[in-house]
């Protein structure tokens, strides 16, 4: 037995290596191949994300209500403190709905990544037993952090609806071009970010730091005309700080959804103007979206070219 295994051995030694892709006019039909065979193995990816949901809640007495639990929290601390105490909801009509539109497209996004990074390692015993493509790992970490964000989503306009503020205007369609560019550009992130940190897990400490600074750097407990007045004698930095395409998602699901911003509302005896939004917005958001699609092509390459030794890394 050990001698045909030795010589199995030798002749697999002997065997040119094959090149399952190559750099040039192929990277475009190896990134379709790749969709194509994840496609195929969609049901898998339903199972994987069914399993991504019961692990999470798994042995709790609360279950999916977890899901609801962190973001209300979340939405108590700003209103109490952000919006009570420091008096932001004094120059923000509706401030909670303002919070919690913010916090809800936030959190989507803030799971896809935290959850993507680290999807190949947390599945390196699965890796090492059998093929599949590599990618399913953290798109099931994707549909977990969407199946969250409905239940979120659900809450929100529950609330809109209780306060007779549910928007009824083309404004609407902000919402989903919202979900496109986070979903787009949080599955680009997600995928890079999960190959990297099977060489370097320090990437998964690196993302953490780098979304608590992300999101101070986006309009969530506070208006985009703070950023306007803060920035007035420096035009240039508005253009900067919309280049953050989450920054851009936030601010089309605000307009979406928070049906204030677009009005003029008194508060306190005070005149509270409506909110001003970036100049050509729609633009911004399609631009965005573009670049995000290239991003994402660009990630699931590299994505490919470092998978090849995940099983020893890991």
């Amino acid at each position: 037995m050990t001698s045909q295994a030795e010589l199995r051995a030798a002749r697999l030694a002997e065997l040119p290596f094959d090149v399952s892709m190559s750099a040039g006019p192929k990277s475009v039909g190896g990134f379709l191949a790749s969709i194509k065979e994840i496609a195929s193995h969609r049901q898998l990816l339903d199972l994987l994300i069914r399993r991504e949901l019961k692990s999470r809640y798994k042995d709790s007495a609360l279950g999916f209500f977890w899901s609801l639990i962190k973001p209300l929290t979340q939405l108590l601390i700003y209103y109490v403190f952000i919006g009570t105490v420091l008096g932001a909801s004094r120059g923000v009509p509706d401030f909670a709905i303002f919070v919690f539109s913010g916090l809800t497209i936030w959190g989507l996004y803030s799971e896809i990544i935290a959850t993507g990074t680290s999807s190949i390692v947390s599945n390196g015993g699965l890796i090492k037993k059998i093929y599949l493509p590599r990618e399913i790992f953290p798109l099931a970490a994707t549909g977990s952090a969407i199946f969250n964000f409905f239940v979120q989503f659900v809450i929100l306009v529950g609330a809109t609806l209780v306060l007779g503020r549910f928007p009824v205007s083309l404004d609407l369609l902000y919402l989903p071009a919202g979900f496109a560019i986070v979903l787009i550009w949080g599955v680009a992130f997600g995928i890079l970010l999960s190959a990297l940190n099977v060489y370097l897990r320090d990437i998964q400490y690196l993302v953490e730091v780098a979304m608590l600074l992300l999101f101070w750097a986006s309009p969530i407990v506070y208006s985009w005309s703070f950023v306007v007045n803060a920035a007035k004698n420096h035009t240039w930095l508005l253009e900067v700080y919309l280049l953050n395409p989450i920054s851009l998602a936030v601010l089309a699901f605000q307009r979406g959804i928070w049906e204030a911003g677009s009005e003029t509302v008194v508060i306190d005896g005070n005149t509270i103007p409506p909110q001003v939004w970036p100049s050509y917005m729609d633009l911004r958001l399609l631009v965005c979206g573009v670049v995000g699609i290239l991003a994402l092509f660009i990630a699931q390459r590299i994505f490919s070219r470092l998978q090849g030794n995940f099983a020893q890394e890991i």
